[in-house]
């Protein structure tokens, strides 16, 4: 079942949705797991599609039922988890499987799926990463600084994947993350 699950993780800002976003649109052949959260739609993100938006409460009733395969978090404020049937369903099918998941629910999956793969995306730079945080003009000042500070932590837990990728330039990161997933 797992064979085609590959984890894609890495802080906050270091691209991982543009990756994605572009690797489904060259390989449409790729299901992109869409996560469970607590925390409220962002301008321009549509329920199902970027997330899936539960309430505190829907979200408790996923984690007590075995419904989420992951779940963290994050940021201290919200919560995210990947619906587990789903992932389940699809890979079952033979379809690459994609999970976009911070650095918690990666070493969830790979305690629960240690035959899954496992992708870390770098940033090319400490400036660069602060640079793409607060360019993308989606969180307070406050925010910005906890996720660089989350990211210090996550970027020293990269020797915990199958593989780094540096997201340097996109074409040359989407042909290495091919090449790994093997498409």
């Amino acid at each position: 079942m797992t064979a085609g699950i590959t984890v894609i993780s890495g802080p906050a800002g270091v691209g991982k949705g543009t990756v994605v976003r572009r690797l489904r649109a060259e390989h449409p052949q790729v299901w992109v797991s869409v996560s469970a959260t607590t925390r409220p739609p962002r301008p321009g993100e549509v329920e199902g599609e970027h997330y899936l938006f539960v309430s505190e409460a829907d979200f408790d009733g996923l984690v007590s039922s075995g419904g989420l395969l992951e779940w963290a978090t994050v940021h201290g404020k919200h919560r995210y988890g990947t619906p587990a049937e789903a992932v389940r369903s699809v890979a079952d099918t033979g379809r690459p499987v994609i999970l976009e998941i911070d650095l918690q629910g990666a070493r969830q999956v790979r305690q629960a799926l240690p035959e899954a793969r496992f992708v870390f995306l770098a940033p090319p730079a400490w400036s660069t990463l602060e640079g793409r945080l607060r360019g993308r003009g989606t969180e307070t000042p406050e925010q910005v600084a906890l996720r660089l500070e989350t990211a210090r932590t996550e970027l020293d837990a990269a020797d915990e994947f199958d593989t780094t990728i540096v997201n340097d330039e996109l074409g040359a990161t989407l042909a290495q993350l091919v090449s790994f997933i093997g498409l």
